[in-house]
């Protein structure tokens, strides 16, 4: 069947969307421009289509009921909260719902972008009511309740159903505002430039940002792993993996309509310059030095970035209005040279920690990994001292050998994996040699990667601490660790991401000659233990639990509704170098009967109790007199304990409306806030130093 739609059916959502919303006299949005797909675009679903029907590791046929599949997602992607569409406009575009796999493979992409000119007509509308509700007069004396999170509800039926759920959303945030000191002129304004904010944006929207949208619709709708990314998102991931990119060194925030510069990266041409600092704006960019000058006002910050990057030792003219300056303030031009930026933040870190029960002082020293890093192309080239997450940390280990440490703790917390090959090298710097992760291919061939060097950077007792956000490679590294009975798990139960990918360059497999298809990122294959049992679905149950944040139920590969199964294969053939059952005991008791006083985590369990009641309940009051008290009640237990700072106070804002300085403070506050958890960890280490001996990992050997 033909599904190729005629102009006059393309546009029939479009001017459904309009008929609804004159309905019941609702603000009516002037039409947003039409998003149309590139040829380009439809040709890359096209080449997505054939690799992943004949490669991914659950190959799925692009038939109706994958299409009815991928409608499920793109609709839950456009409207998750259920806060744009009615029930009628869900309906109409349920007539779709099987025809989207055939669009793909005619290379008409028709549907998902009338979809999505209907969600930005919508969008639009919702935040032009929002607007208008604005000169309304809130009764906050009556008993209502709004209701948060909408995920799981059923769709407003109507647009005078859809009408309430937005007044007392306005209500709740005026509200919220209101609470945190603010007076109703001023909070009228600053909702009003809230929505205005938001209503730009949607009208910002691109083709490829609805392409993109889609193209994971299709991918998550076969496995939640595989992913498509556009060509400038693959050079975001590049740069995430190898850790550096060419540019000033700056990053970018918009607020009130500017790129404004939000922090300076050490070492990079913008701090070196001495003339730029946070908050100031850039107005305008241009190339070399005699290139026009490019107005950015108004821009999307990925676009500004887009043309502040460049090639290494090119020139960049920043047009840059002053942090301190007025909007038509004087502005001055600055010359920068792109240079290479690392992004040492994001890379491993070392610190020592010292810990003692009044007799003895124990020094453990503490790694931090946020992410399993590799400069895959430099590695390619045979870059002798490429970028690696391992070779890093094999740094930091010497230098806290030097440092006489005890014990070391590994802190893989809120790490999402990356180079799985990463993953298995710094698993062998912690034993001898032999398999870390057995590897099953689609076709059931079972590949285990090893260490196969002798000899071991630590032989000391070790520790790694990991939470519900710890996955993949954080998981391969954990488990391998645990099941060589090398080293305490302690922590949350990880993710649960059991499968491997690999990324499909889409222009080389088309031929296309240059970055226009982008790339999929493949899922190939499943990962298991060395012991047999797969990180899928249940992921890595540490040998000491810690509290359970409130976020687990809505974090983690059980999450997710078409998560592949948890399966076992045979143990690979490897000697464990210790075994944990006869120090577990007493570590566990010692840190039972420490936290059982501990006032800290005492506050923490109250927090994850209150936390959890709040998001089983669902609402909140819009009765002001209820929320002062609920206000008052939570700022008394926090004064308690002695913890209340101005940056923990709820005072309605969102992130950008609040003075850049403040955020920034804030960020700093809850940075250099007691970690409780890593020192609760880090004590356990202590523990352990006392009672393990050195050269076989966790072992039977007391001292």
């Amino acid at each position: 069947m033909d599904i190729r739609l005629k102009p006059t059916l393309l546009r029939t959502l479009l001017a459904a969307a309009l008929v609804f919303s004159t309905a019941g006299q609702a603000p009516v949005s002037a039409p947003l421009p039409e998003l149309k797909p590139a040829p380009a675009e439809a040709k890359a679903a096209h080449v997505a289509a054939q690799v992943l029907t004949r490669f991914h590791y659950k190959p799925m046929p692009l038939d109706a009921t994958l299409s009815a599949r991928i409608f499920d997602h793109y609709l839950k992607a456009l409207d998750s909260e259920k806060l744009l569409f009615i029930q009628p406009d869900v309906d109409r575009m349920a007539v779709y719902r099987t025809r989207l796999g055939e669009g793909i493979l005619k290379e008409d992409l028709g549907i998902p972008f009338a979809m999505y000119n209907l969600y930005r007509q919508r969008a639009a509308e919702r935040f032009a009511y929002a607007r208008s509700l604005l000169k309304s007069r809130f009764d906050f004396s009556a008993a209502e309740t709004y209701q948060f999170a909408r995920a799981k509800e059923a769709w407003a039926q109507s647009e005078d159903e859809m009408r309430e759920l937005w007044r007392k959303r306005i209500k709740n945030e005026w509200l919220s505002l209101r609470i945190g000191g603010k007076d109703d002129k001023s909070i009228a304004e600053l909702l009003d430039k809230r929505y205005d904010v938001l209503g730009r944006q949607v009208s910002r929207a691109k083709g490829p940002d609805a392409f993109q949208l889609f193209m994971n619709a299709y991918t998550t709708a076969i496995e939640p792993h595989t992913s498509y990314l556009a060509p400038r998102a693959s050079a975001e991931f590049g740069i995430s993996m190898q850790l550096s990119l060419v540019g000033i060194g700056a990053s970018l925030a918009e607020i009130d309509e500017f790129i404004t510069i939000r922090e300076l990266l050490p070492g990079g041409p913008a701090i070196l310059s001495g003339q730029l600092k946070p908050g100031d704006r850039i107005v305008g960019v241009a190339q070399g030095e005699k290139g026009p000058v490019t107005d950015v006002l108004g821009w999307r910050v990925d676009d500004a970035v887009e043309l502040i990057r460049g090639a290494a030792d090119s020139m960049v003219r920043l047009e840059i209005l002053p942090a301190d300056a007025t909007a038509d303030g004087k502005r001055k031009l600055v010359s920068l040279v792109r240079k290479n930026i690392s992004l040492e933040a994001r890379a491993a870190k070392a610190s020592v920690q010292t810990v003692s029960d009044g007799k003895t002082v124990r020094r453990v020293g503490l790694i931090s990994l946020p992410t399993f890093y590799e400069d895959f192309a430099a590695h390619n080239k045979g870059v002798e001292d490429y970028k690696s997450a391992t070779r890093d940390v094999g740094r930091l280990i010497e230098g806290l050998k030097k440092e006489k440490i005890d014990a070391l703790l590994i802190d893989l917390r809120n790490n999402g994996g990356g180079s799985m090959g990463e993953a298995i090298e710094l698993a062998g710097m912690f034993i001898d040699k032999g398999p870390v992760v057995q590897q099953r291919s689609a076709n059931g061939e079972i590949a285990i990667g090893s260490d196969t060097k002798p000899g071991a950077a630590w032989d000391g007792p070790l520790g790694v601490l990991i939470n519900r956000r710890s996955a993949s490679s954080s998981e391969i590294f954990a488990a391998a660790i645990q099941d060589y009975g090398r080293g305490l798990i302690i922590g949350e139960p990880s993710f649960g991401k059991g499968t491997v990918q690999t990324l499909v360059n889409l222009d080389e497999l088309a031929k296309t000659g240059n970055r226009q298809f982008g790339d999929l990122k493949l899922t190939i294959a499943q990962f298991f233990r060395i012991s047999g049992g797969s990180m899928q679905l249940r992921g890595v149950t540490p040998d000491i639990l810690f509290p359970i944040a409130p976020d687990a139920e809505t974090v983690g590969e059980s999450t997710f509704d078409n998560a592949l199964p948890w399966v076992q294969i045979k143990p690979a053939d490897y000697s464990p170098a210790g075994t944990l059952k006869s120090v577990l005991p007493a570590l566990v008791r010692q840190h039972e009967e420490r936290i059982r006083n501990d006032r800290a985590f005492k506050y923490l369990a109250e927090d994850i109790a209150e936390s959890r009641l709040l998001r089983t309940k669902n609402l909140v009051s819009l009765n002001e007199a209820a929320r002062r008290k609920e206000l008052a009640a939570q700022e008394a237990r926090l004064a308690s304990r002695k913890v209340l700072k101005d940056s923990m106070r709820d005072d309605g804002l969102q992130p950008t409306e609040r003075p850049l300085a403040e955020t920034l403070a804030a960020e700093k506050d809850r940075e250099n806030a007691k970690d409780i958890l890593l020192l609760e960890a880090v004590r356990i280490l202590g523990d352990a130093a006392l009672v393990l001996s050195p050269g076989g990992g966790i072992t039977a050997q007391a001292k």
